[in-house]
């Protein structure tokens, strides 16, 4: 089993990865369709990833007045439990810690109530009150580069 992310570089995989967010959360989540797709698609910078060439996953992070934000991570149902979770959050990591103007920036995240294990391997700590977003309790999660 081979895991691999890579940054989003063709329509091709932007389609791909609308639809990996479309079943997980439109479908499975049943979160809006207009809350889901947003005025960010274009500035993001968008993650893939597959499992032996089979799509499993996505993820993006921007910037924003407050600082980095990353988002929009979904794995597909059939694709848990095989480390493309931490794969993804390990990629967007990288990638951020990569880019000259990140440095000592606030990375955060709108972190799911059943992915705070999974961010918190990474360093992250919730910050604030559990609030709801789409209908799904999260926290604020929070750490510097």
């Amino acid at each position: 089993m081979s895991i691999k992310v890579e940054k989003v570089k063709t329509k091709e995989q932007l389609d791909k990865i609308f639809k990996i967010r479309e079943e997980v959360f439109v479908v499975e989540q049943q979160v809006d369709p207009r809350e889901e797709y947003d005025e960010f698609e274009e500035t993001s910078t968008h993650f893939f990833a597959t499992i032996d060439d089979h799509a499993a996953g996505t993820a993006r992070w921007r910037f924003t007045k407050n600082g980095i934000k990353l988002e929009r991570f979904a794995v597909l149902k059939s694709m848990r439990g095989k480390g493309v979770g931490q794969a993804l959050v390990q990629a967007v990591i990288d990638d951020i810690a990569s880019t000259d103007s990140a440095k000592g920036k606030l990375l955060y995240m709108h972190a799911q109530l059943t992915a705070i294990p999974l961010y918190a391997k990474f360093g992250f700590e919730k910050v604030g009150e559990m609030f709801e977003e789409c209908n799904i309790l999260h926290y604020q999660m929070e750490k510097y580069l």
